[in-house]
């Protein structure tokens, strides 16, 4: 059996189908923009079975997005949670029949509300269609199941109709990237838009040394402070930075010892930042430019307030 070529015919079914409802879409798009962007509440989306599955990644979407909405089930909404529902929200009803028991009852009790239903459906003839404001045909000439039973192509329609919707309002809306990187801040967007130094730098234990140490005293320090630099200071204002880069090149010098004063063998003007504002995506641009492993963060006056190893901006997936 040739499976690639079952997977080839899978694939291009479901595009062929994506490709026929982008050619002949005849729905009111324009309209049911404006009614879920003019929703005061939520939009609820519903549905059961694979449409309910489809539906929960359309409001998670659209949450994403800037759209307030949640998924509702059907049979939850019969036992209670109808009173997730108020005046102000809008419904987005999925069911490819447009006749499952479970939404179709739940229907009369959406129209007391007196809110918006958007029905997605195969005809606009199904229960769900004629009781709907506004309708998005969900029709296939063809399921990628081999019966023809299984939704397929269907659930692929819907879901990129979802995501249609969900691009129609952030164009509405001039939803940009800090936008959606505010709904996701523990992402890498969100972290690459939002993480300060602040927020992460090494502020206790740091390997500080007073710039009369001896490379000695200085090694000592910096086994125990675990990041391969030490910070040298007069009086905490930052003087230098002996690394254990630094440390191999003054091991390859004819006059190397540990009794020489630290100021020999380290770097007397190491990058620092003295902004702990600055974004840790900007700083991890510093490390990676000036081949450095530690960036050190002062104040104005040079005073050392913490340090951030590029190991930790990588643990973190800072990009």
């Amino acid at each position: 059996m040739n499976f690639k070529a079952i997977l080839k015919e899978v694939l291009q079914t479901e595009a062929d189908e994506l490709i026929s409802a982008s050619n002949n879409f005849d729905g009111d798009i324009d309209k049911i923009v404006e009614i879920i962007y003019n929703t005061k509440g939520k939009l609820i989306v519903t549905g059961v079975g694979k449409s309910g599955l489809v539906g929960s990644k359309i409001a998670a979407t659209l949450a994403s997005t800037g759209t307030s909405s949640f998924f509702l089930h059907p049979t939850e909404a019969m036992h209670g949670d109808l009173g997730m529902i108020s005046k102000g929200d809008s419904v987005l009803a999925i069911s490819f029949s447009g006749e499952s028991e479970e939404l179709v009852k739940i229907i009369p009790h959406i129209k007391r509300f007196d809110i918006p239903l958007i029905g997605m459906a195969r005809s606009k003839e199904s229960t769900l269609g004629k009781n709907s404001d506004k309708f998005l045909s969900i029709d296939v000439k063809k399921e990628a199941c081999p019966l023809g039973v299984a939704p397929t192509s269907s659930t692929t329609l819907t879901m990129a109709l979802g995501d249609a919707l969900a691009v129609c309002l952030m164009k509405k809306r001039g939803f940009k990237k800090e936008d959606f990187a505010s709904f996701h801040p523990g992402g890498s967007l969100g972290k690459q838009l939002f993480v300060k130094l602040s927020d992460i730098m090494q502020t206790s234990n740091l390997p500080i040394v007073d710039k009369s140490t001896t490379l000695k005293d200085a090694i000592s320090i910096m086994s125990e402070g675990r990041l391969g630099n030490v910070l040298i200071s007069n009086e905490n204002k930052l003087v230098g930075v002996l690394s254990d880069g630094d440390l191999r090149r003054g091991m390859m010098r004819d006059d190397f010892s540990l009794d020489a004063n630290i100021l020999e063998y380290a770097t007397l003007s190491p990058k620092c930042i003295d902004d702990e504002t600055l974004l840790a995506s900007d700083a991890l641009k510093i490390i990676e430019q000036n081949k450095v492993q530690l960036l050190v963060i002062t104040d104005k006056q040079k005073n050392i307030k913490g340090v951030v190893h590029i190991h930790t901006l990588v643990e973190m997936g800072i990009k």
